[in-house]
C-alpha cells in the first residue's frame, strides 16, 4: 500500500493500493489496444476532450488546490495559482497544436510529377513520470500535447502527489477521454521502473539527475525515446547599476517561491562587490518578512517541504558551510513545530567549495556571494554541471546578453527569474537533462515524421 502523508501534520491521509507488476503488464496492454483508435480520431475530437478537461479544471480548482497543499504542503495560495494557470498552457497547445500537427508539403514539383511531404504521427504508448513539486504544469506540459498528437499516456505521479494525480485522471475520464488513452500508475520508484521493463515509445521523466541517469540506461534497451527534465542549480547575478530594493524582493522570491522546491528557483546568488552590502540588507528583509506557517492558511508563504529526507539534506548543507567560514544570517535549521518545516536560511561568505553551491538544495536556503565584476560572475556562474537557466539583473540588456550567452543554459533571464512562458521551449542541459516540453517544439516532440515521396507516371 502506498501511504499517503500531509507533510504539515505529518498524518495519514490515505493509503492507496499500489500497482504490481501485474497490474502494469495490464495497463500497457489497454493502451496498445486503445492508442490506434484515440489516434484515428480527428483532431477536433482529441480537442475538444482537452478542451473540457481544461474546463473541469477550472471549475473544480479549488478543490484540487486543497487536495494539492494536504499532500505536499504547497501554500494554499500558491496551489491555486498553479491549478488556475494551467488552464492558459492548456489554452496554448489548443491553439497551436493543430497547425504544428498537420502535414507539410516541402516541395511541389508540377513539372516532374513529383511532391514530397512530412506527416507527424504519434510516437504511441509514452510513459510520463512525473513530479510532486508542480504536478500541473509539469503534467500538462506533457500529458495535453502527447493526447493531442493521439498518444496513450501511462501517467505516474509522483508517490508524493498520488491524489493529485488520480484527480487529474478523474478528470480526463470525465472529459470523454477514453479509460485506455490516459491511465494512472500508482507506486514509488520501483513501480515506475516497471513501466520501463515494457517496449514503450517514450518516456518523458520530470525528477532529480540521479534518477534520471538510471532511467534513460533502463529505457535504452528498448530504444524508446527519452526526454529528461531534471534539476538545476540556477544562479543569478546581480550588477552594480540595479534598484537594489527592487531587485532584492524579486530576487527573494524567486528563490523562496514554493519553499524553494522548484528546479528553477534560484539557489546561487552572486553579487557586484559595489551593491553588495546593500543588496544583502535588503534581501534578509524580505526574507525575514516572510509568512511561515499552515499552508491551508492564506498568509502563509512558506509551507513544510514535501519530503521529510530533505530536511536532512539542507542541515547537511548548512553544517558543511559553517565548518568552511560561511556565514548564517538567519535560518539553517528545522522549526521545532509538527511538520517537515525548514526556517528561510539566508548564508554569505560562501564559496563553491561547500556543497550549498554546488548541489542542489530544493529547499528555502540560499548562498551569497560577492563578485567583483562581470567576468567573476560569469566565471562562477558557469562553474556548475547543471544547465537550466541563469539571471541577470542590470539596466543594461546588452550588458546581459553578453554574460549570459557565456553560459551553457536552457533559459536565460533579463531582469527576472523563476519564470516558465508556453510559448518557449523549457529544456536544461548537462545534468538539467535533455529534449524540451513547451512550445510549438513541445508538441512535435510527441511525434515522428514520416517522409512521403509522390511521384505520378509520367
Amino acid at each position: 500500500m502506498l501511504t499517503v502523508i500531509n507533510p504539515a501534520s505529518e498524518k495519514v491521509l490515505v493509503q492507496l493500493p499500489e500497482d504490481d507488476a501485474v497490474s502494469v503488464a495490464n495497463k500497457v496492454v489497454q493502451a496498445k489496444a486503445a492508442q490506434p483508435i484515440w489516434a484515428a480520431c480527428s483532431y477536433r475530437e482529441r480537442a475538444q476532450a482537452i478542451e473540457r478537461f481544461s474546463q473541469l479544471l477550472s471549475e473544480q480548482a479549488g478543490d484540487l488546490a486543497a487536495t494539492l497543499t494536504a499532500e505536499t504542503g504547497k501554500p494554499i495560495t500558491q496551489a491555486r495559482a498553479e491549478v488556475r494557470t494551467t488552464a492558459s498552457r492548456v489554452a496554448f497547445f489548443l491553439e497551436q497544436a493543430e497547425r504544428v500537427l498537420a502535414p507539410e508539403t516541402v516541395l511541389a514539383d508540377a513539372e516532374l510529377g513529383l511532391q514530397e511531404q512530412i506527416t507527424h504521427e504519434p510516437l504511441g504508448i509514452i510513459a510520463n513520470i512525473s513530479a510532486w513539486n508542480y504536478p500541473y504544469f509539469v503534467g500538462s506540459n506533457v500529458f495535453i500535447p502527447a493526447l493531442l498528437a493521439g498518444n496513450a499516456v501511462l501517467y505516474k505521479p509522483s508517490e508524493y502527489a498520488s491524489l493529485t494525480g488520480r484527480s487529474i485522471a478523474a478528470l480526463m475520464q470525465a472529459a470523454g477521454v477514453p479509460e485506455g488513452i490516459f491511465q494512472t500508475v500508482l507506486g514509488d520508484g520501483k513501480v515506475g521502473a516497471l513501466l520501463l521493463d515494457h517496449p514503450l515509445n517514450g518516456v518523458f521523466f520530470t525528477g532529480s539527475y540521479t534518477t534520471g541517469s538510471k532511467i534513460a540506461v533502463a529505457a535504452a534497451k528498448h530504444l524508446m525515446k527519452v526526454q529528461l527534465e531534471l534539476g538545476g542549480k540556477d544562479a543569478a547575478y546581480i550588477c552594480d547599476d540595479v534598484s537594489v530594493q527592487t531587485v532584492a524582493g524579486a530576487v527573494a522570491d524567486g528563490a523562496f517561491y514554493n519553499t524553494g522546491q522548484s528546479c528553477c528557483a534560484l539557489e546561487r546568488i552572486y553579487v557586484h562587490e559595489a551593491v553588495y552590502e546593500a543588496f544583502v540588507e535588503a534581501f534578509l528583509t524580505t526574507v525575514q518578512g516572510f509568512q511561515v506557517g499552515d499552508p491551508n492558511h492564506d498568509e502563509t508563504y512558506i509551507g513544510p517541504l514535501a519530503r521529510s529526507a530533505q530536511l536532512t539534506v539542507l542541515e547537511a548543507q548548512v553544517s558543511d558551510a559553517l565548518a568552511q567560514g560561511a556565514t548564517l544570517l538567519c535560518g539553517g535549521k528545522r522549526l521545532p513545530r509538527t511538520g517537515f518545516f525548514f526556517a528561510p536560511t539566508v548564508l554569505v561568505a560562501v564559496n563553491h567549495s561547500m556543497s550549498v553551491m554546488r548541489d542542489e538544495s530544493f529547499g528555502p536556503v540560499i548562498g551569497i556571494q560577492k563578485v567583483k565584476d562581470d567576468a567573476e560572475a560569469a566565471q562562477l556562474m558557469a562553474d556548475t554541471p547543471y544547465g537550466l537557466t541563469a539571471s541577470v539583473y542590470t539596466a543594461e540588456r546588452t550588458r546581459a546578453e553578453r554574460i549570459l550567452s557565456q553560459l551553457n543554459t536552457g533559459t536565460a533571464y533579463w531582469n527576472c527569474c523563476d519564470r516558465v512562458s508556453p510559448r518557449l521551449p523549457w529544456s536544461g542541459r548537462g545534468h538539467s537533462g535533455q529534449g524540451l516540453t513547451l512550445s510549438t517544439y513541445g508538441i512535435q516532440t510527441f511525434t515522428q515524421p514520416k517522409a512521403w515521396h509522390f511521384k505520378a507516371w509520367l
